[in-house]
């Protein structure tokens, strides 16, 4: 785990000789210490490191450890420190820094110094050093029109495959990329899917339900991703003006159960999903740009209005509007719903009954599955029909009986008066 972090941080590293690159400096430490929990986090918090060392570098001429003991000896004032820091890094933003953006950096360097034996007070934190306050805007969840001219606007098919994999799975965007060949199972009924709890917000495993379409646009996507290609390369034969020769060949990619399934290049090192994330998202605002939905959040400028959360929205939305809401909370993967504990088949059962509104393209499905209704709807009308039809005639044989029975009672009555006389 350290040298994949140190990787990281080496790969990284713009500023020489860094407290980064020591394994004993009380960075490296932190960092060693976080990736512990979570790799990823540790990235990130690594790239926050990283600006706040630009920052003390420019403003006080020192390192981090360095001012770490400076702090430690009051010669320099910790909420001071982050005030300054806060300045700078509206001053350094190209575009305007969100404010929630600017609160995860100095909430991640507050919570280093404390690590680093800082003691900084909350009281005092809040009174000192001036965040700004974060807007929380209400975001609508995308309609299934919205989802369809996404997917159709999607330009190649390992991106239209991952948004439909969101739209109707309702993953987080880094679960849905650490899905491997082997967590599979397109021939169950329905198909499903594995989550390994290493890439959930819960750390806990989970199984997912895949509706049809998705199940036949997964095949198609890793149809094609291993797929026969022409290979061509320089050969070390040469021809007749001593040229190497240009050898071409058909190979077809090796297939391992290992495989992440939106990765497109695999070799023996596991794809890091957060790298492949970076890559997927480009795309994927592309497109948005292409259809002239790539509009801009009010008060931050780097982040669209839709997003590839967005569709995780959708997903929630779309079952609870179904009658299905402590469902929709399993469905996504919080940990609050009662259906954790029910059977599979019970899942099983209401994921069939919710699976036509997570279907977009397949118009043939839902035409057909639109048949099946109307004809079981039809059958059930000419059984009731059958069944009047039975009422009436078990109506009109009770009078029958009826009038029978009264014609019979009036006869021994007159046959009594007969006998009387």
């Amino acid at each position: 785990m350290k040298s994949a972090l140190t990787s990281k941080v080496n790969s990284a590293n713009t500023l020489g000789k860094s407290p980064f690159d020591n394994e004993k400096s009380i960075v490296s430490k932190y960092l060693t210490n976080v990736a512990v929990m979570n790799e990823s986090t540790a990235a990130k918090y690594n790239e926050r490191l990283r600006k706040f060392e630009t920052f003390v570098s420019e403003h006080y001429g020192l390192g981090i450890d360095e001012i770490v003991k400076r702090i430690r000896k009051a010669k320099i004032d910790a909420y001071n420190l982050l005030g300054n820091y806060i300045l700078y890094l509206k001053e350094k933003s190209i575009n305007s820094i969100s404010p929630i953006t600017l609160k995860t950096y100095v909430i991640t360097i507050k919570n280093f110094l404390e690590y680093s034996d800082i003691d900084i007070s909350p009281r005092k934190f809040k009174l000192k050093v001036r965040l700004p306050k974060v807007i929380r805007r209400n975001k609508e969840a995308l309609s299934k029109d919205d989802v369809i001219d996404i997917l159709n606007s999607c330009s190649d098919i390992r991106l239209k495959t991952y948004v439909m994999f969101l739209a109707a799975g309702g993953f987080r965007a880094v679960e849905a990329l650490s899905v491997r060949i082997k967590d599979l199972d397109l021939e169950s009924k329905p198909a499903r899917v594995f989550v390994r709890g290493e890439y959930t917000k819960t750390k806990v495993d989970r199984i997912v339900f895949l509706t049809e379409e998705v199940t036949q646009q997964l095949r198609s996507w890793l149809s094609y991703k291993y797929r026969k290609r022409r290979v061509c390369y320089k050969g070390q034969e040469h021809d007749h003006h001593n040229n190497e020769r240009t050898i071409t060949e058909y190979r077809m990619p090796d297939r391992e159960q290992n495989h992440l399934i939106f990765a497109v290049y695999q070799n023996t090192r596991m794809p890091n999903p957060d790298a492949i994330y970076d890559d997927i998202a480009k795309s994927f605002a592309k497109t948005l740009d292409r259809m002239g939905k790539g509009e801009r959040e009010d008060g931050n400028e780097g982040r669209r209005q839709i997003t590839l959360h967005s569709f995780r929205r959708f997903v929630k939305t779309t079952i609870s509007d179904l009658g299905y809401s402590d469902y929709s909370e399993y469905f996504i993967g919080h940990s609050g719903s009662t259906y954790w504990q029910k059977k599979e088949s019970e899942k099983a059962e209401i994921f069939r009954k919710i699976e036509p509104y997570l279907t977009f393209l397949n118009i043939h499905e839902l035409e057909r599955h639109g048949a099946d209704i109307q004809s079981k709807v039809e059958e059930l009308e000419e059984l009731n029909q059958s069944l009047r039809r039975h009422d009436k005639m078990k109506d009109d044989a009770i009078a029958h009986l009826s009038d029978q029975l009264v014609a019979i009672t009036s006869r021994l009555q007159e046959l009594e008066r007969k006998q009387l006389k």
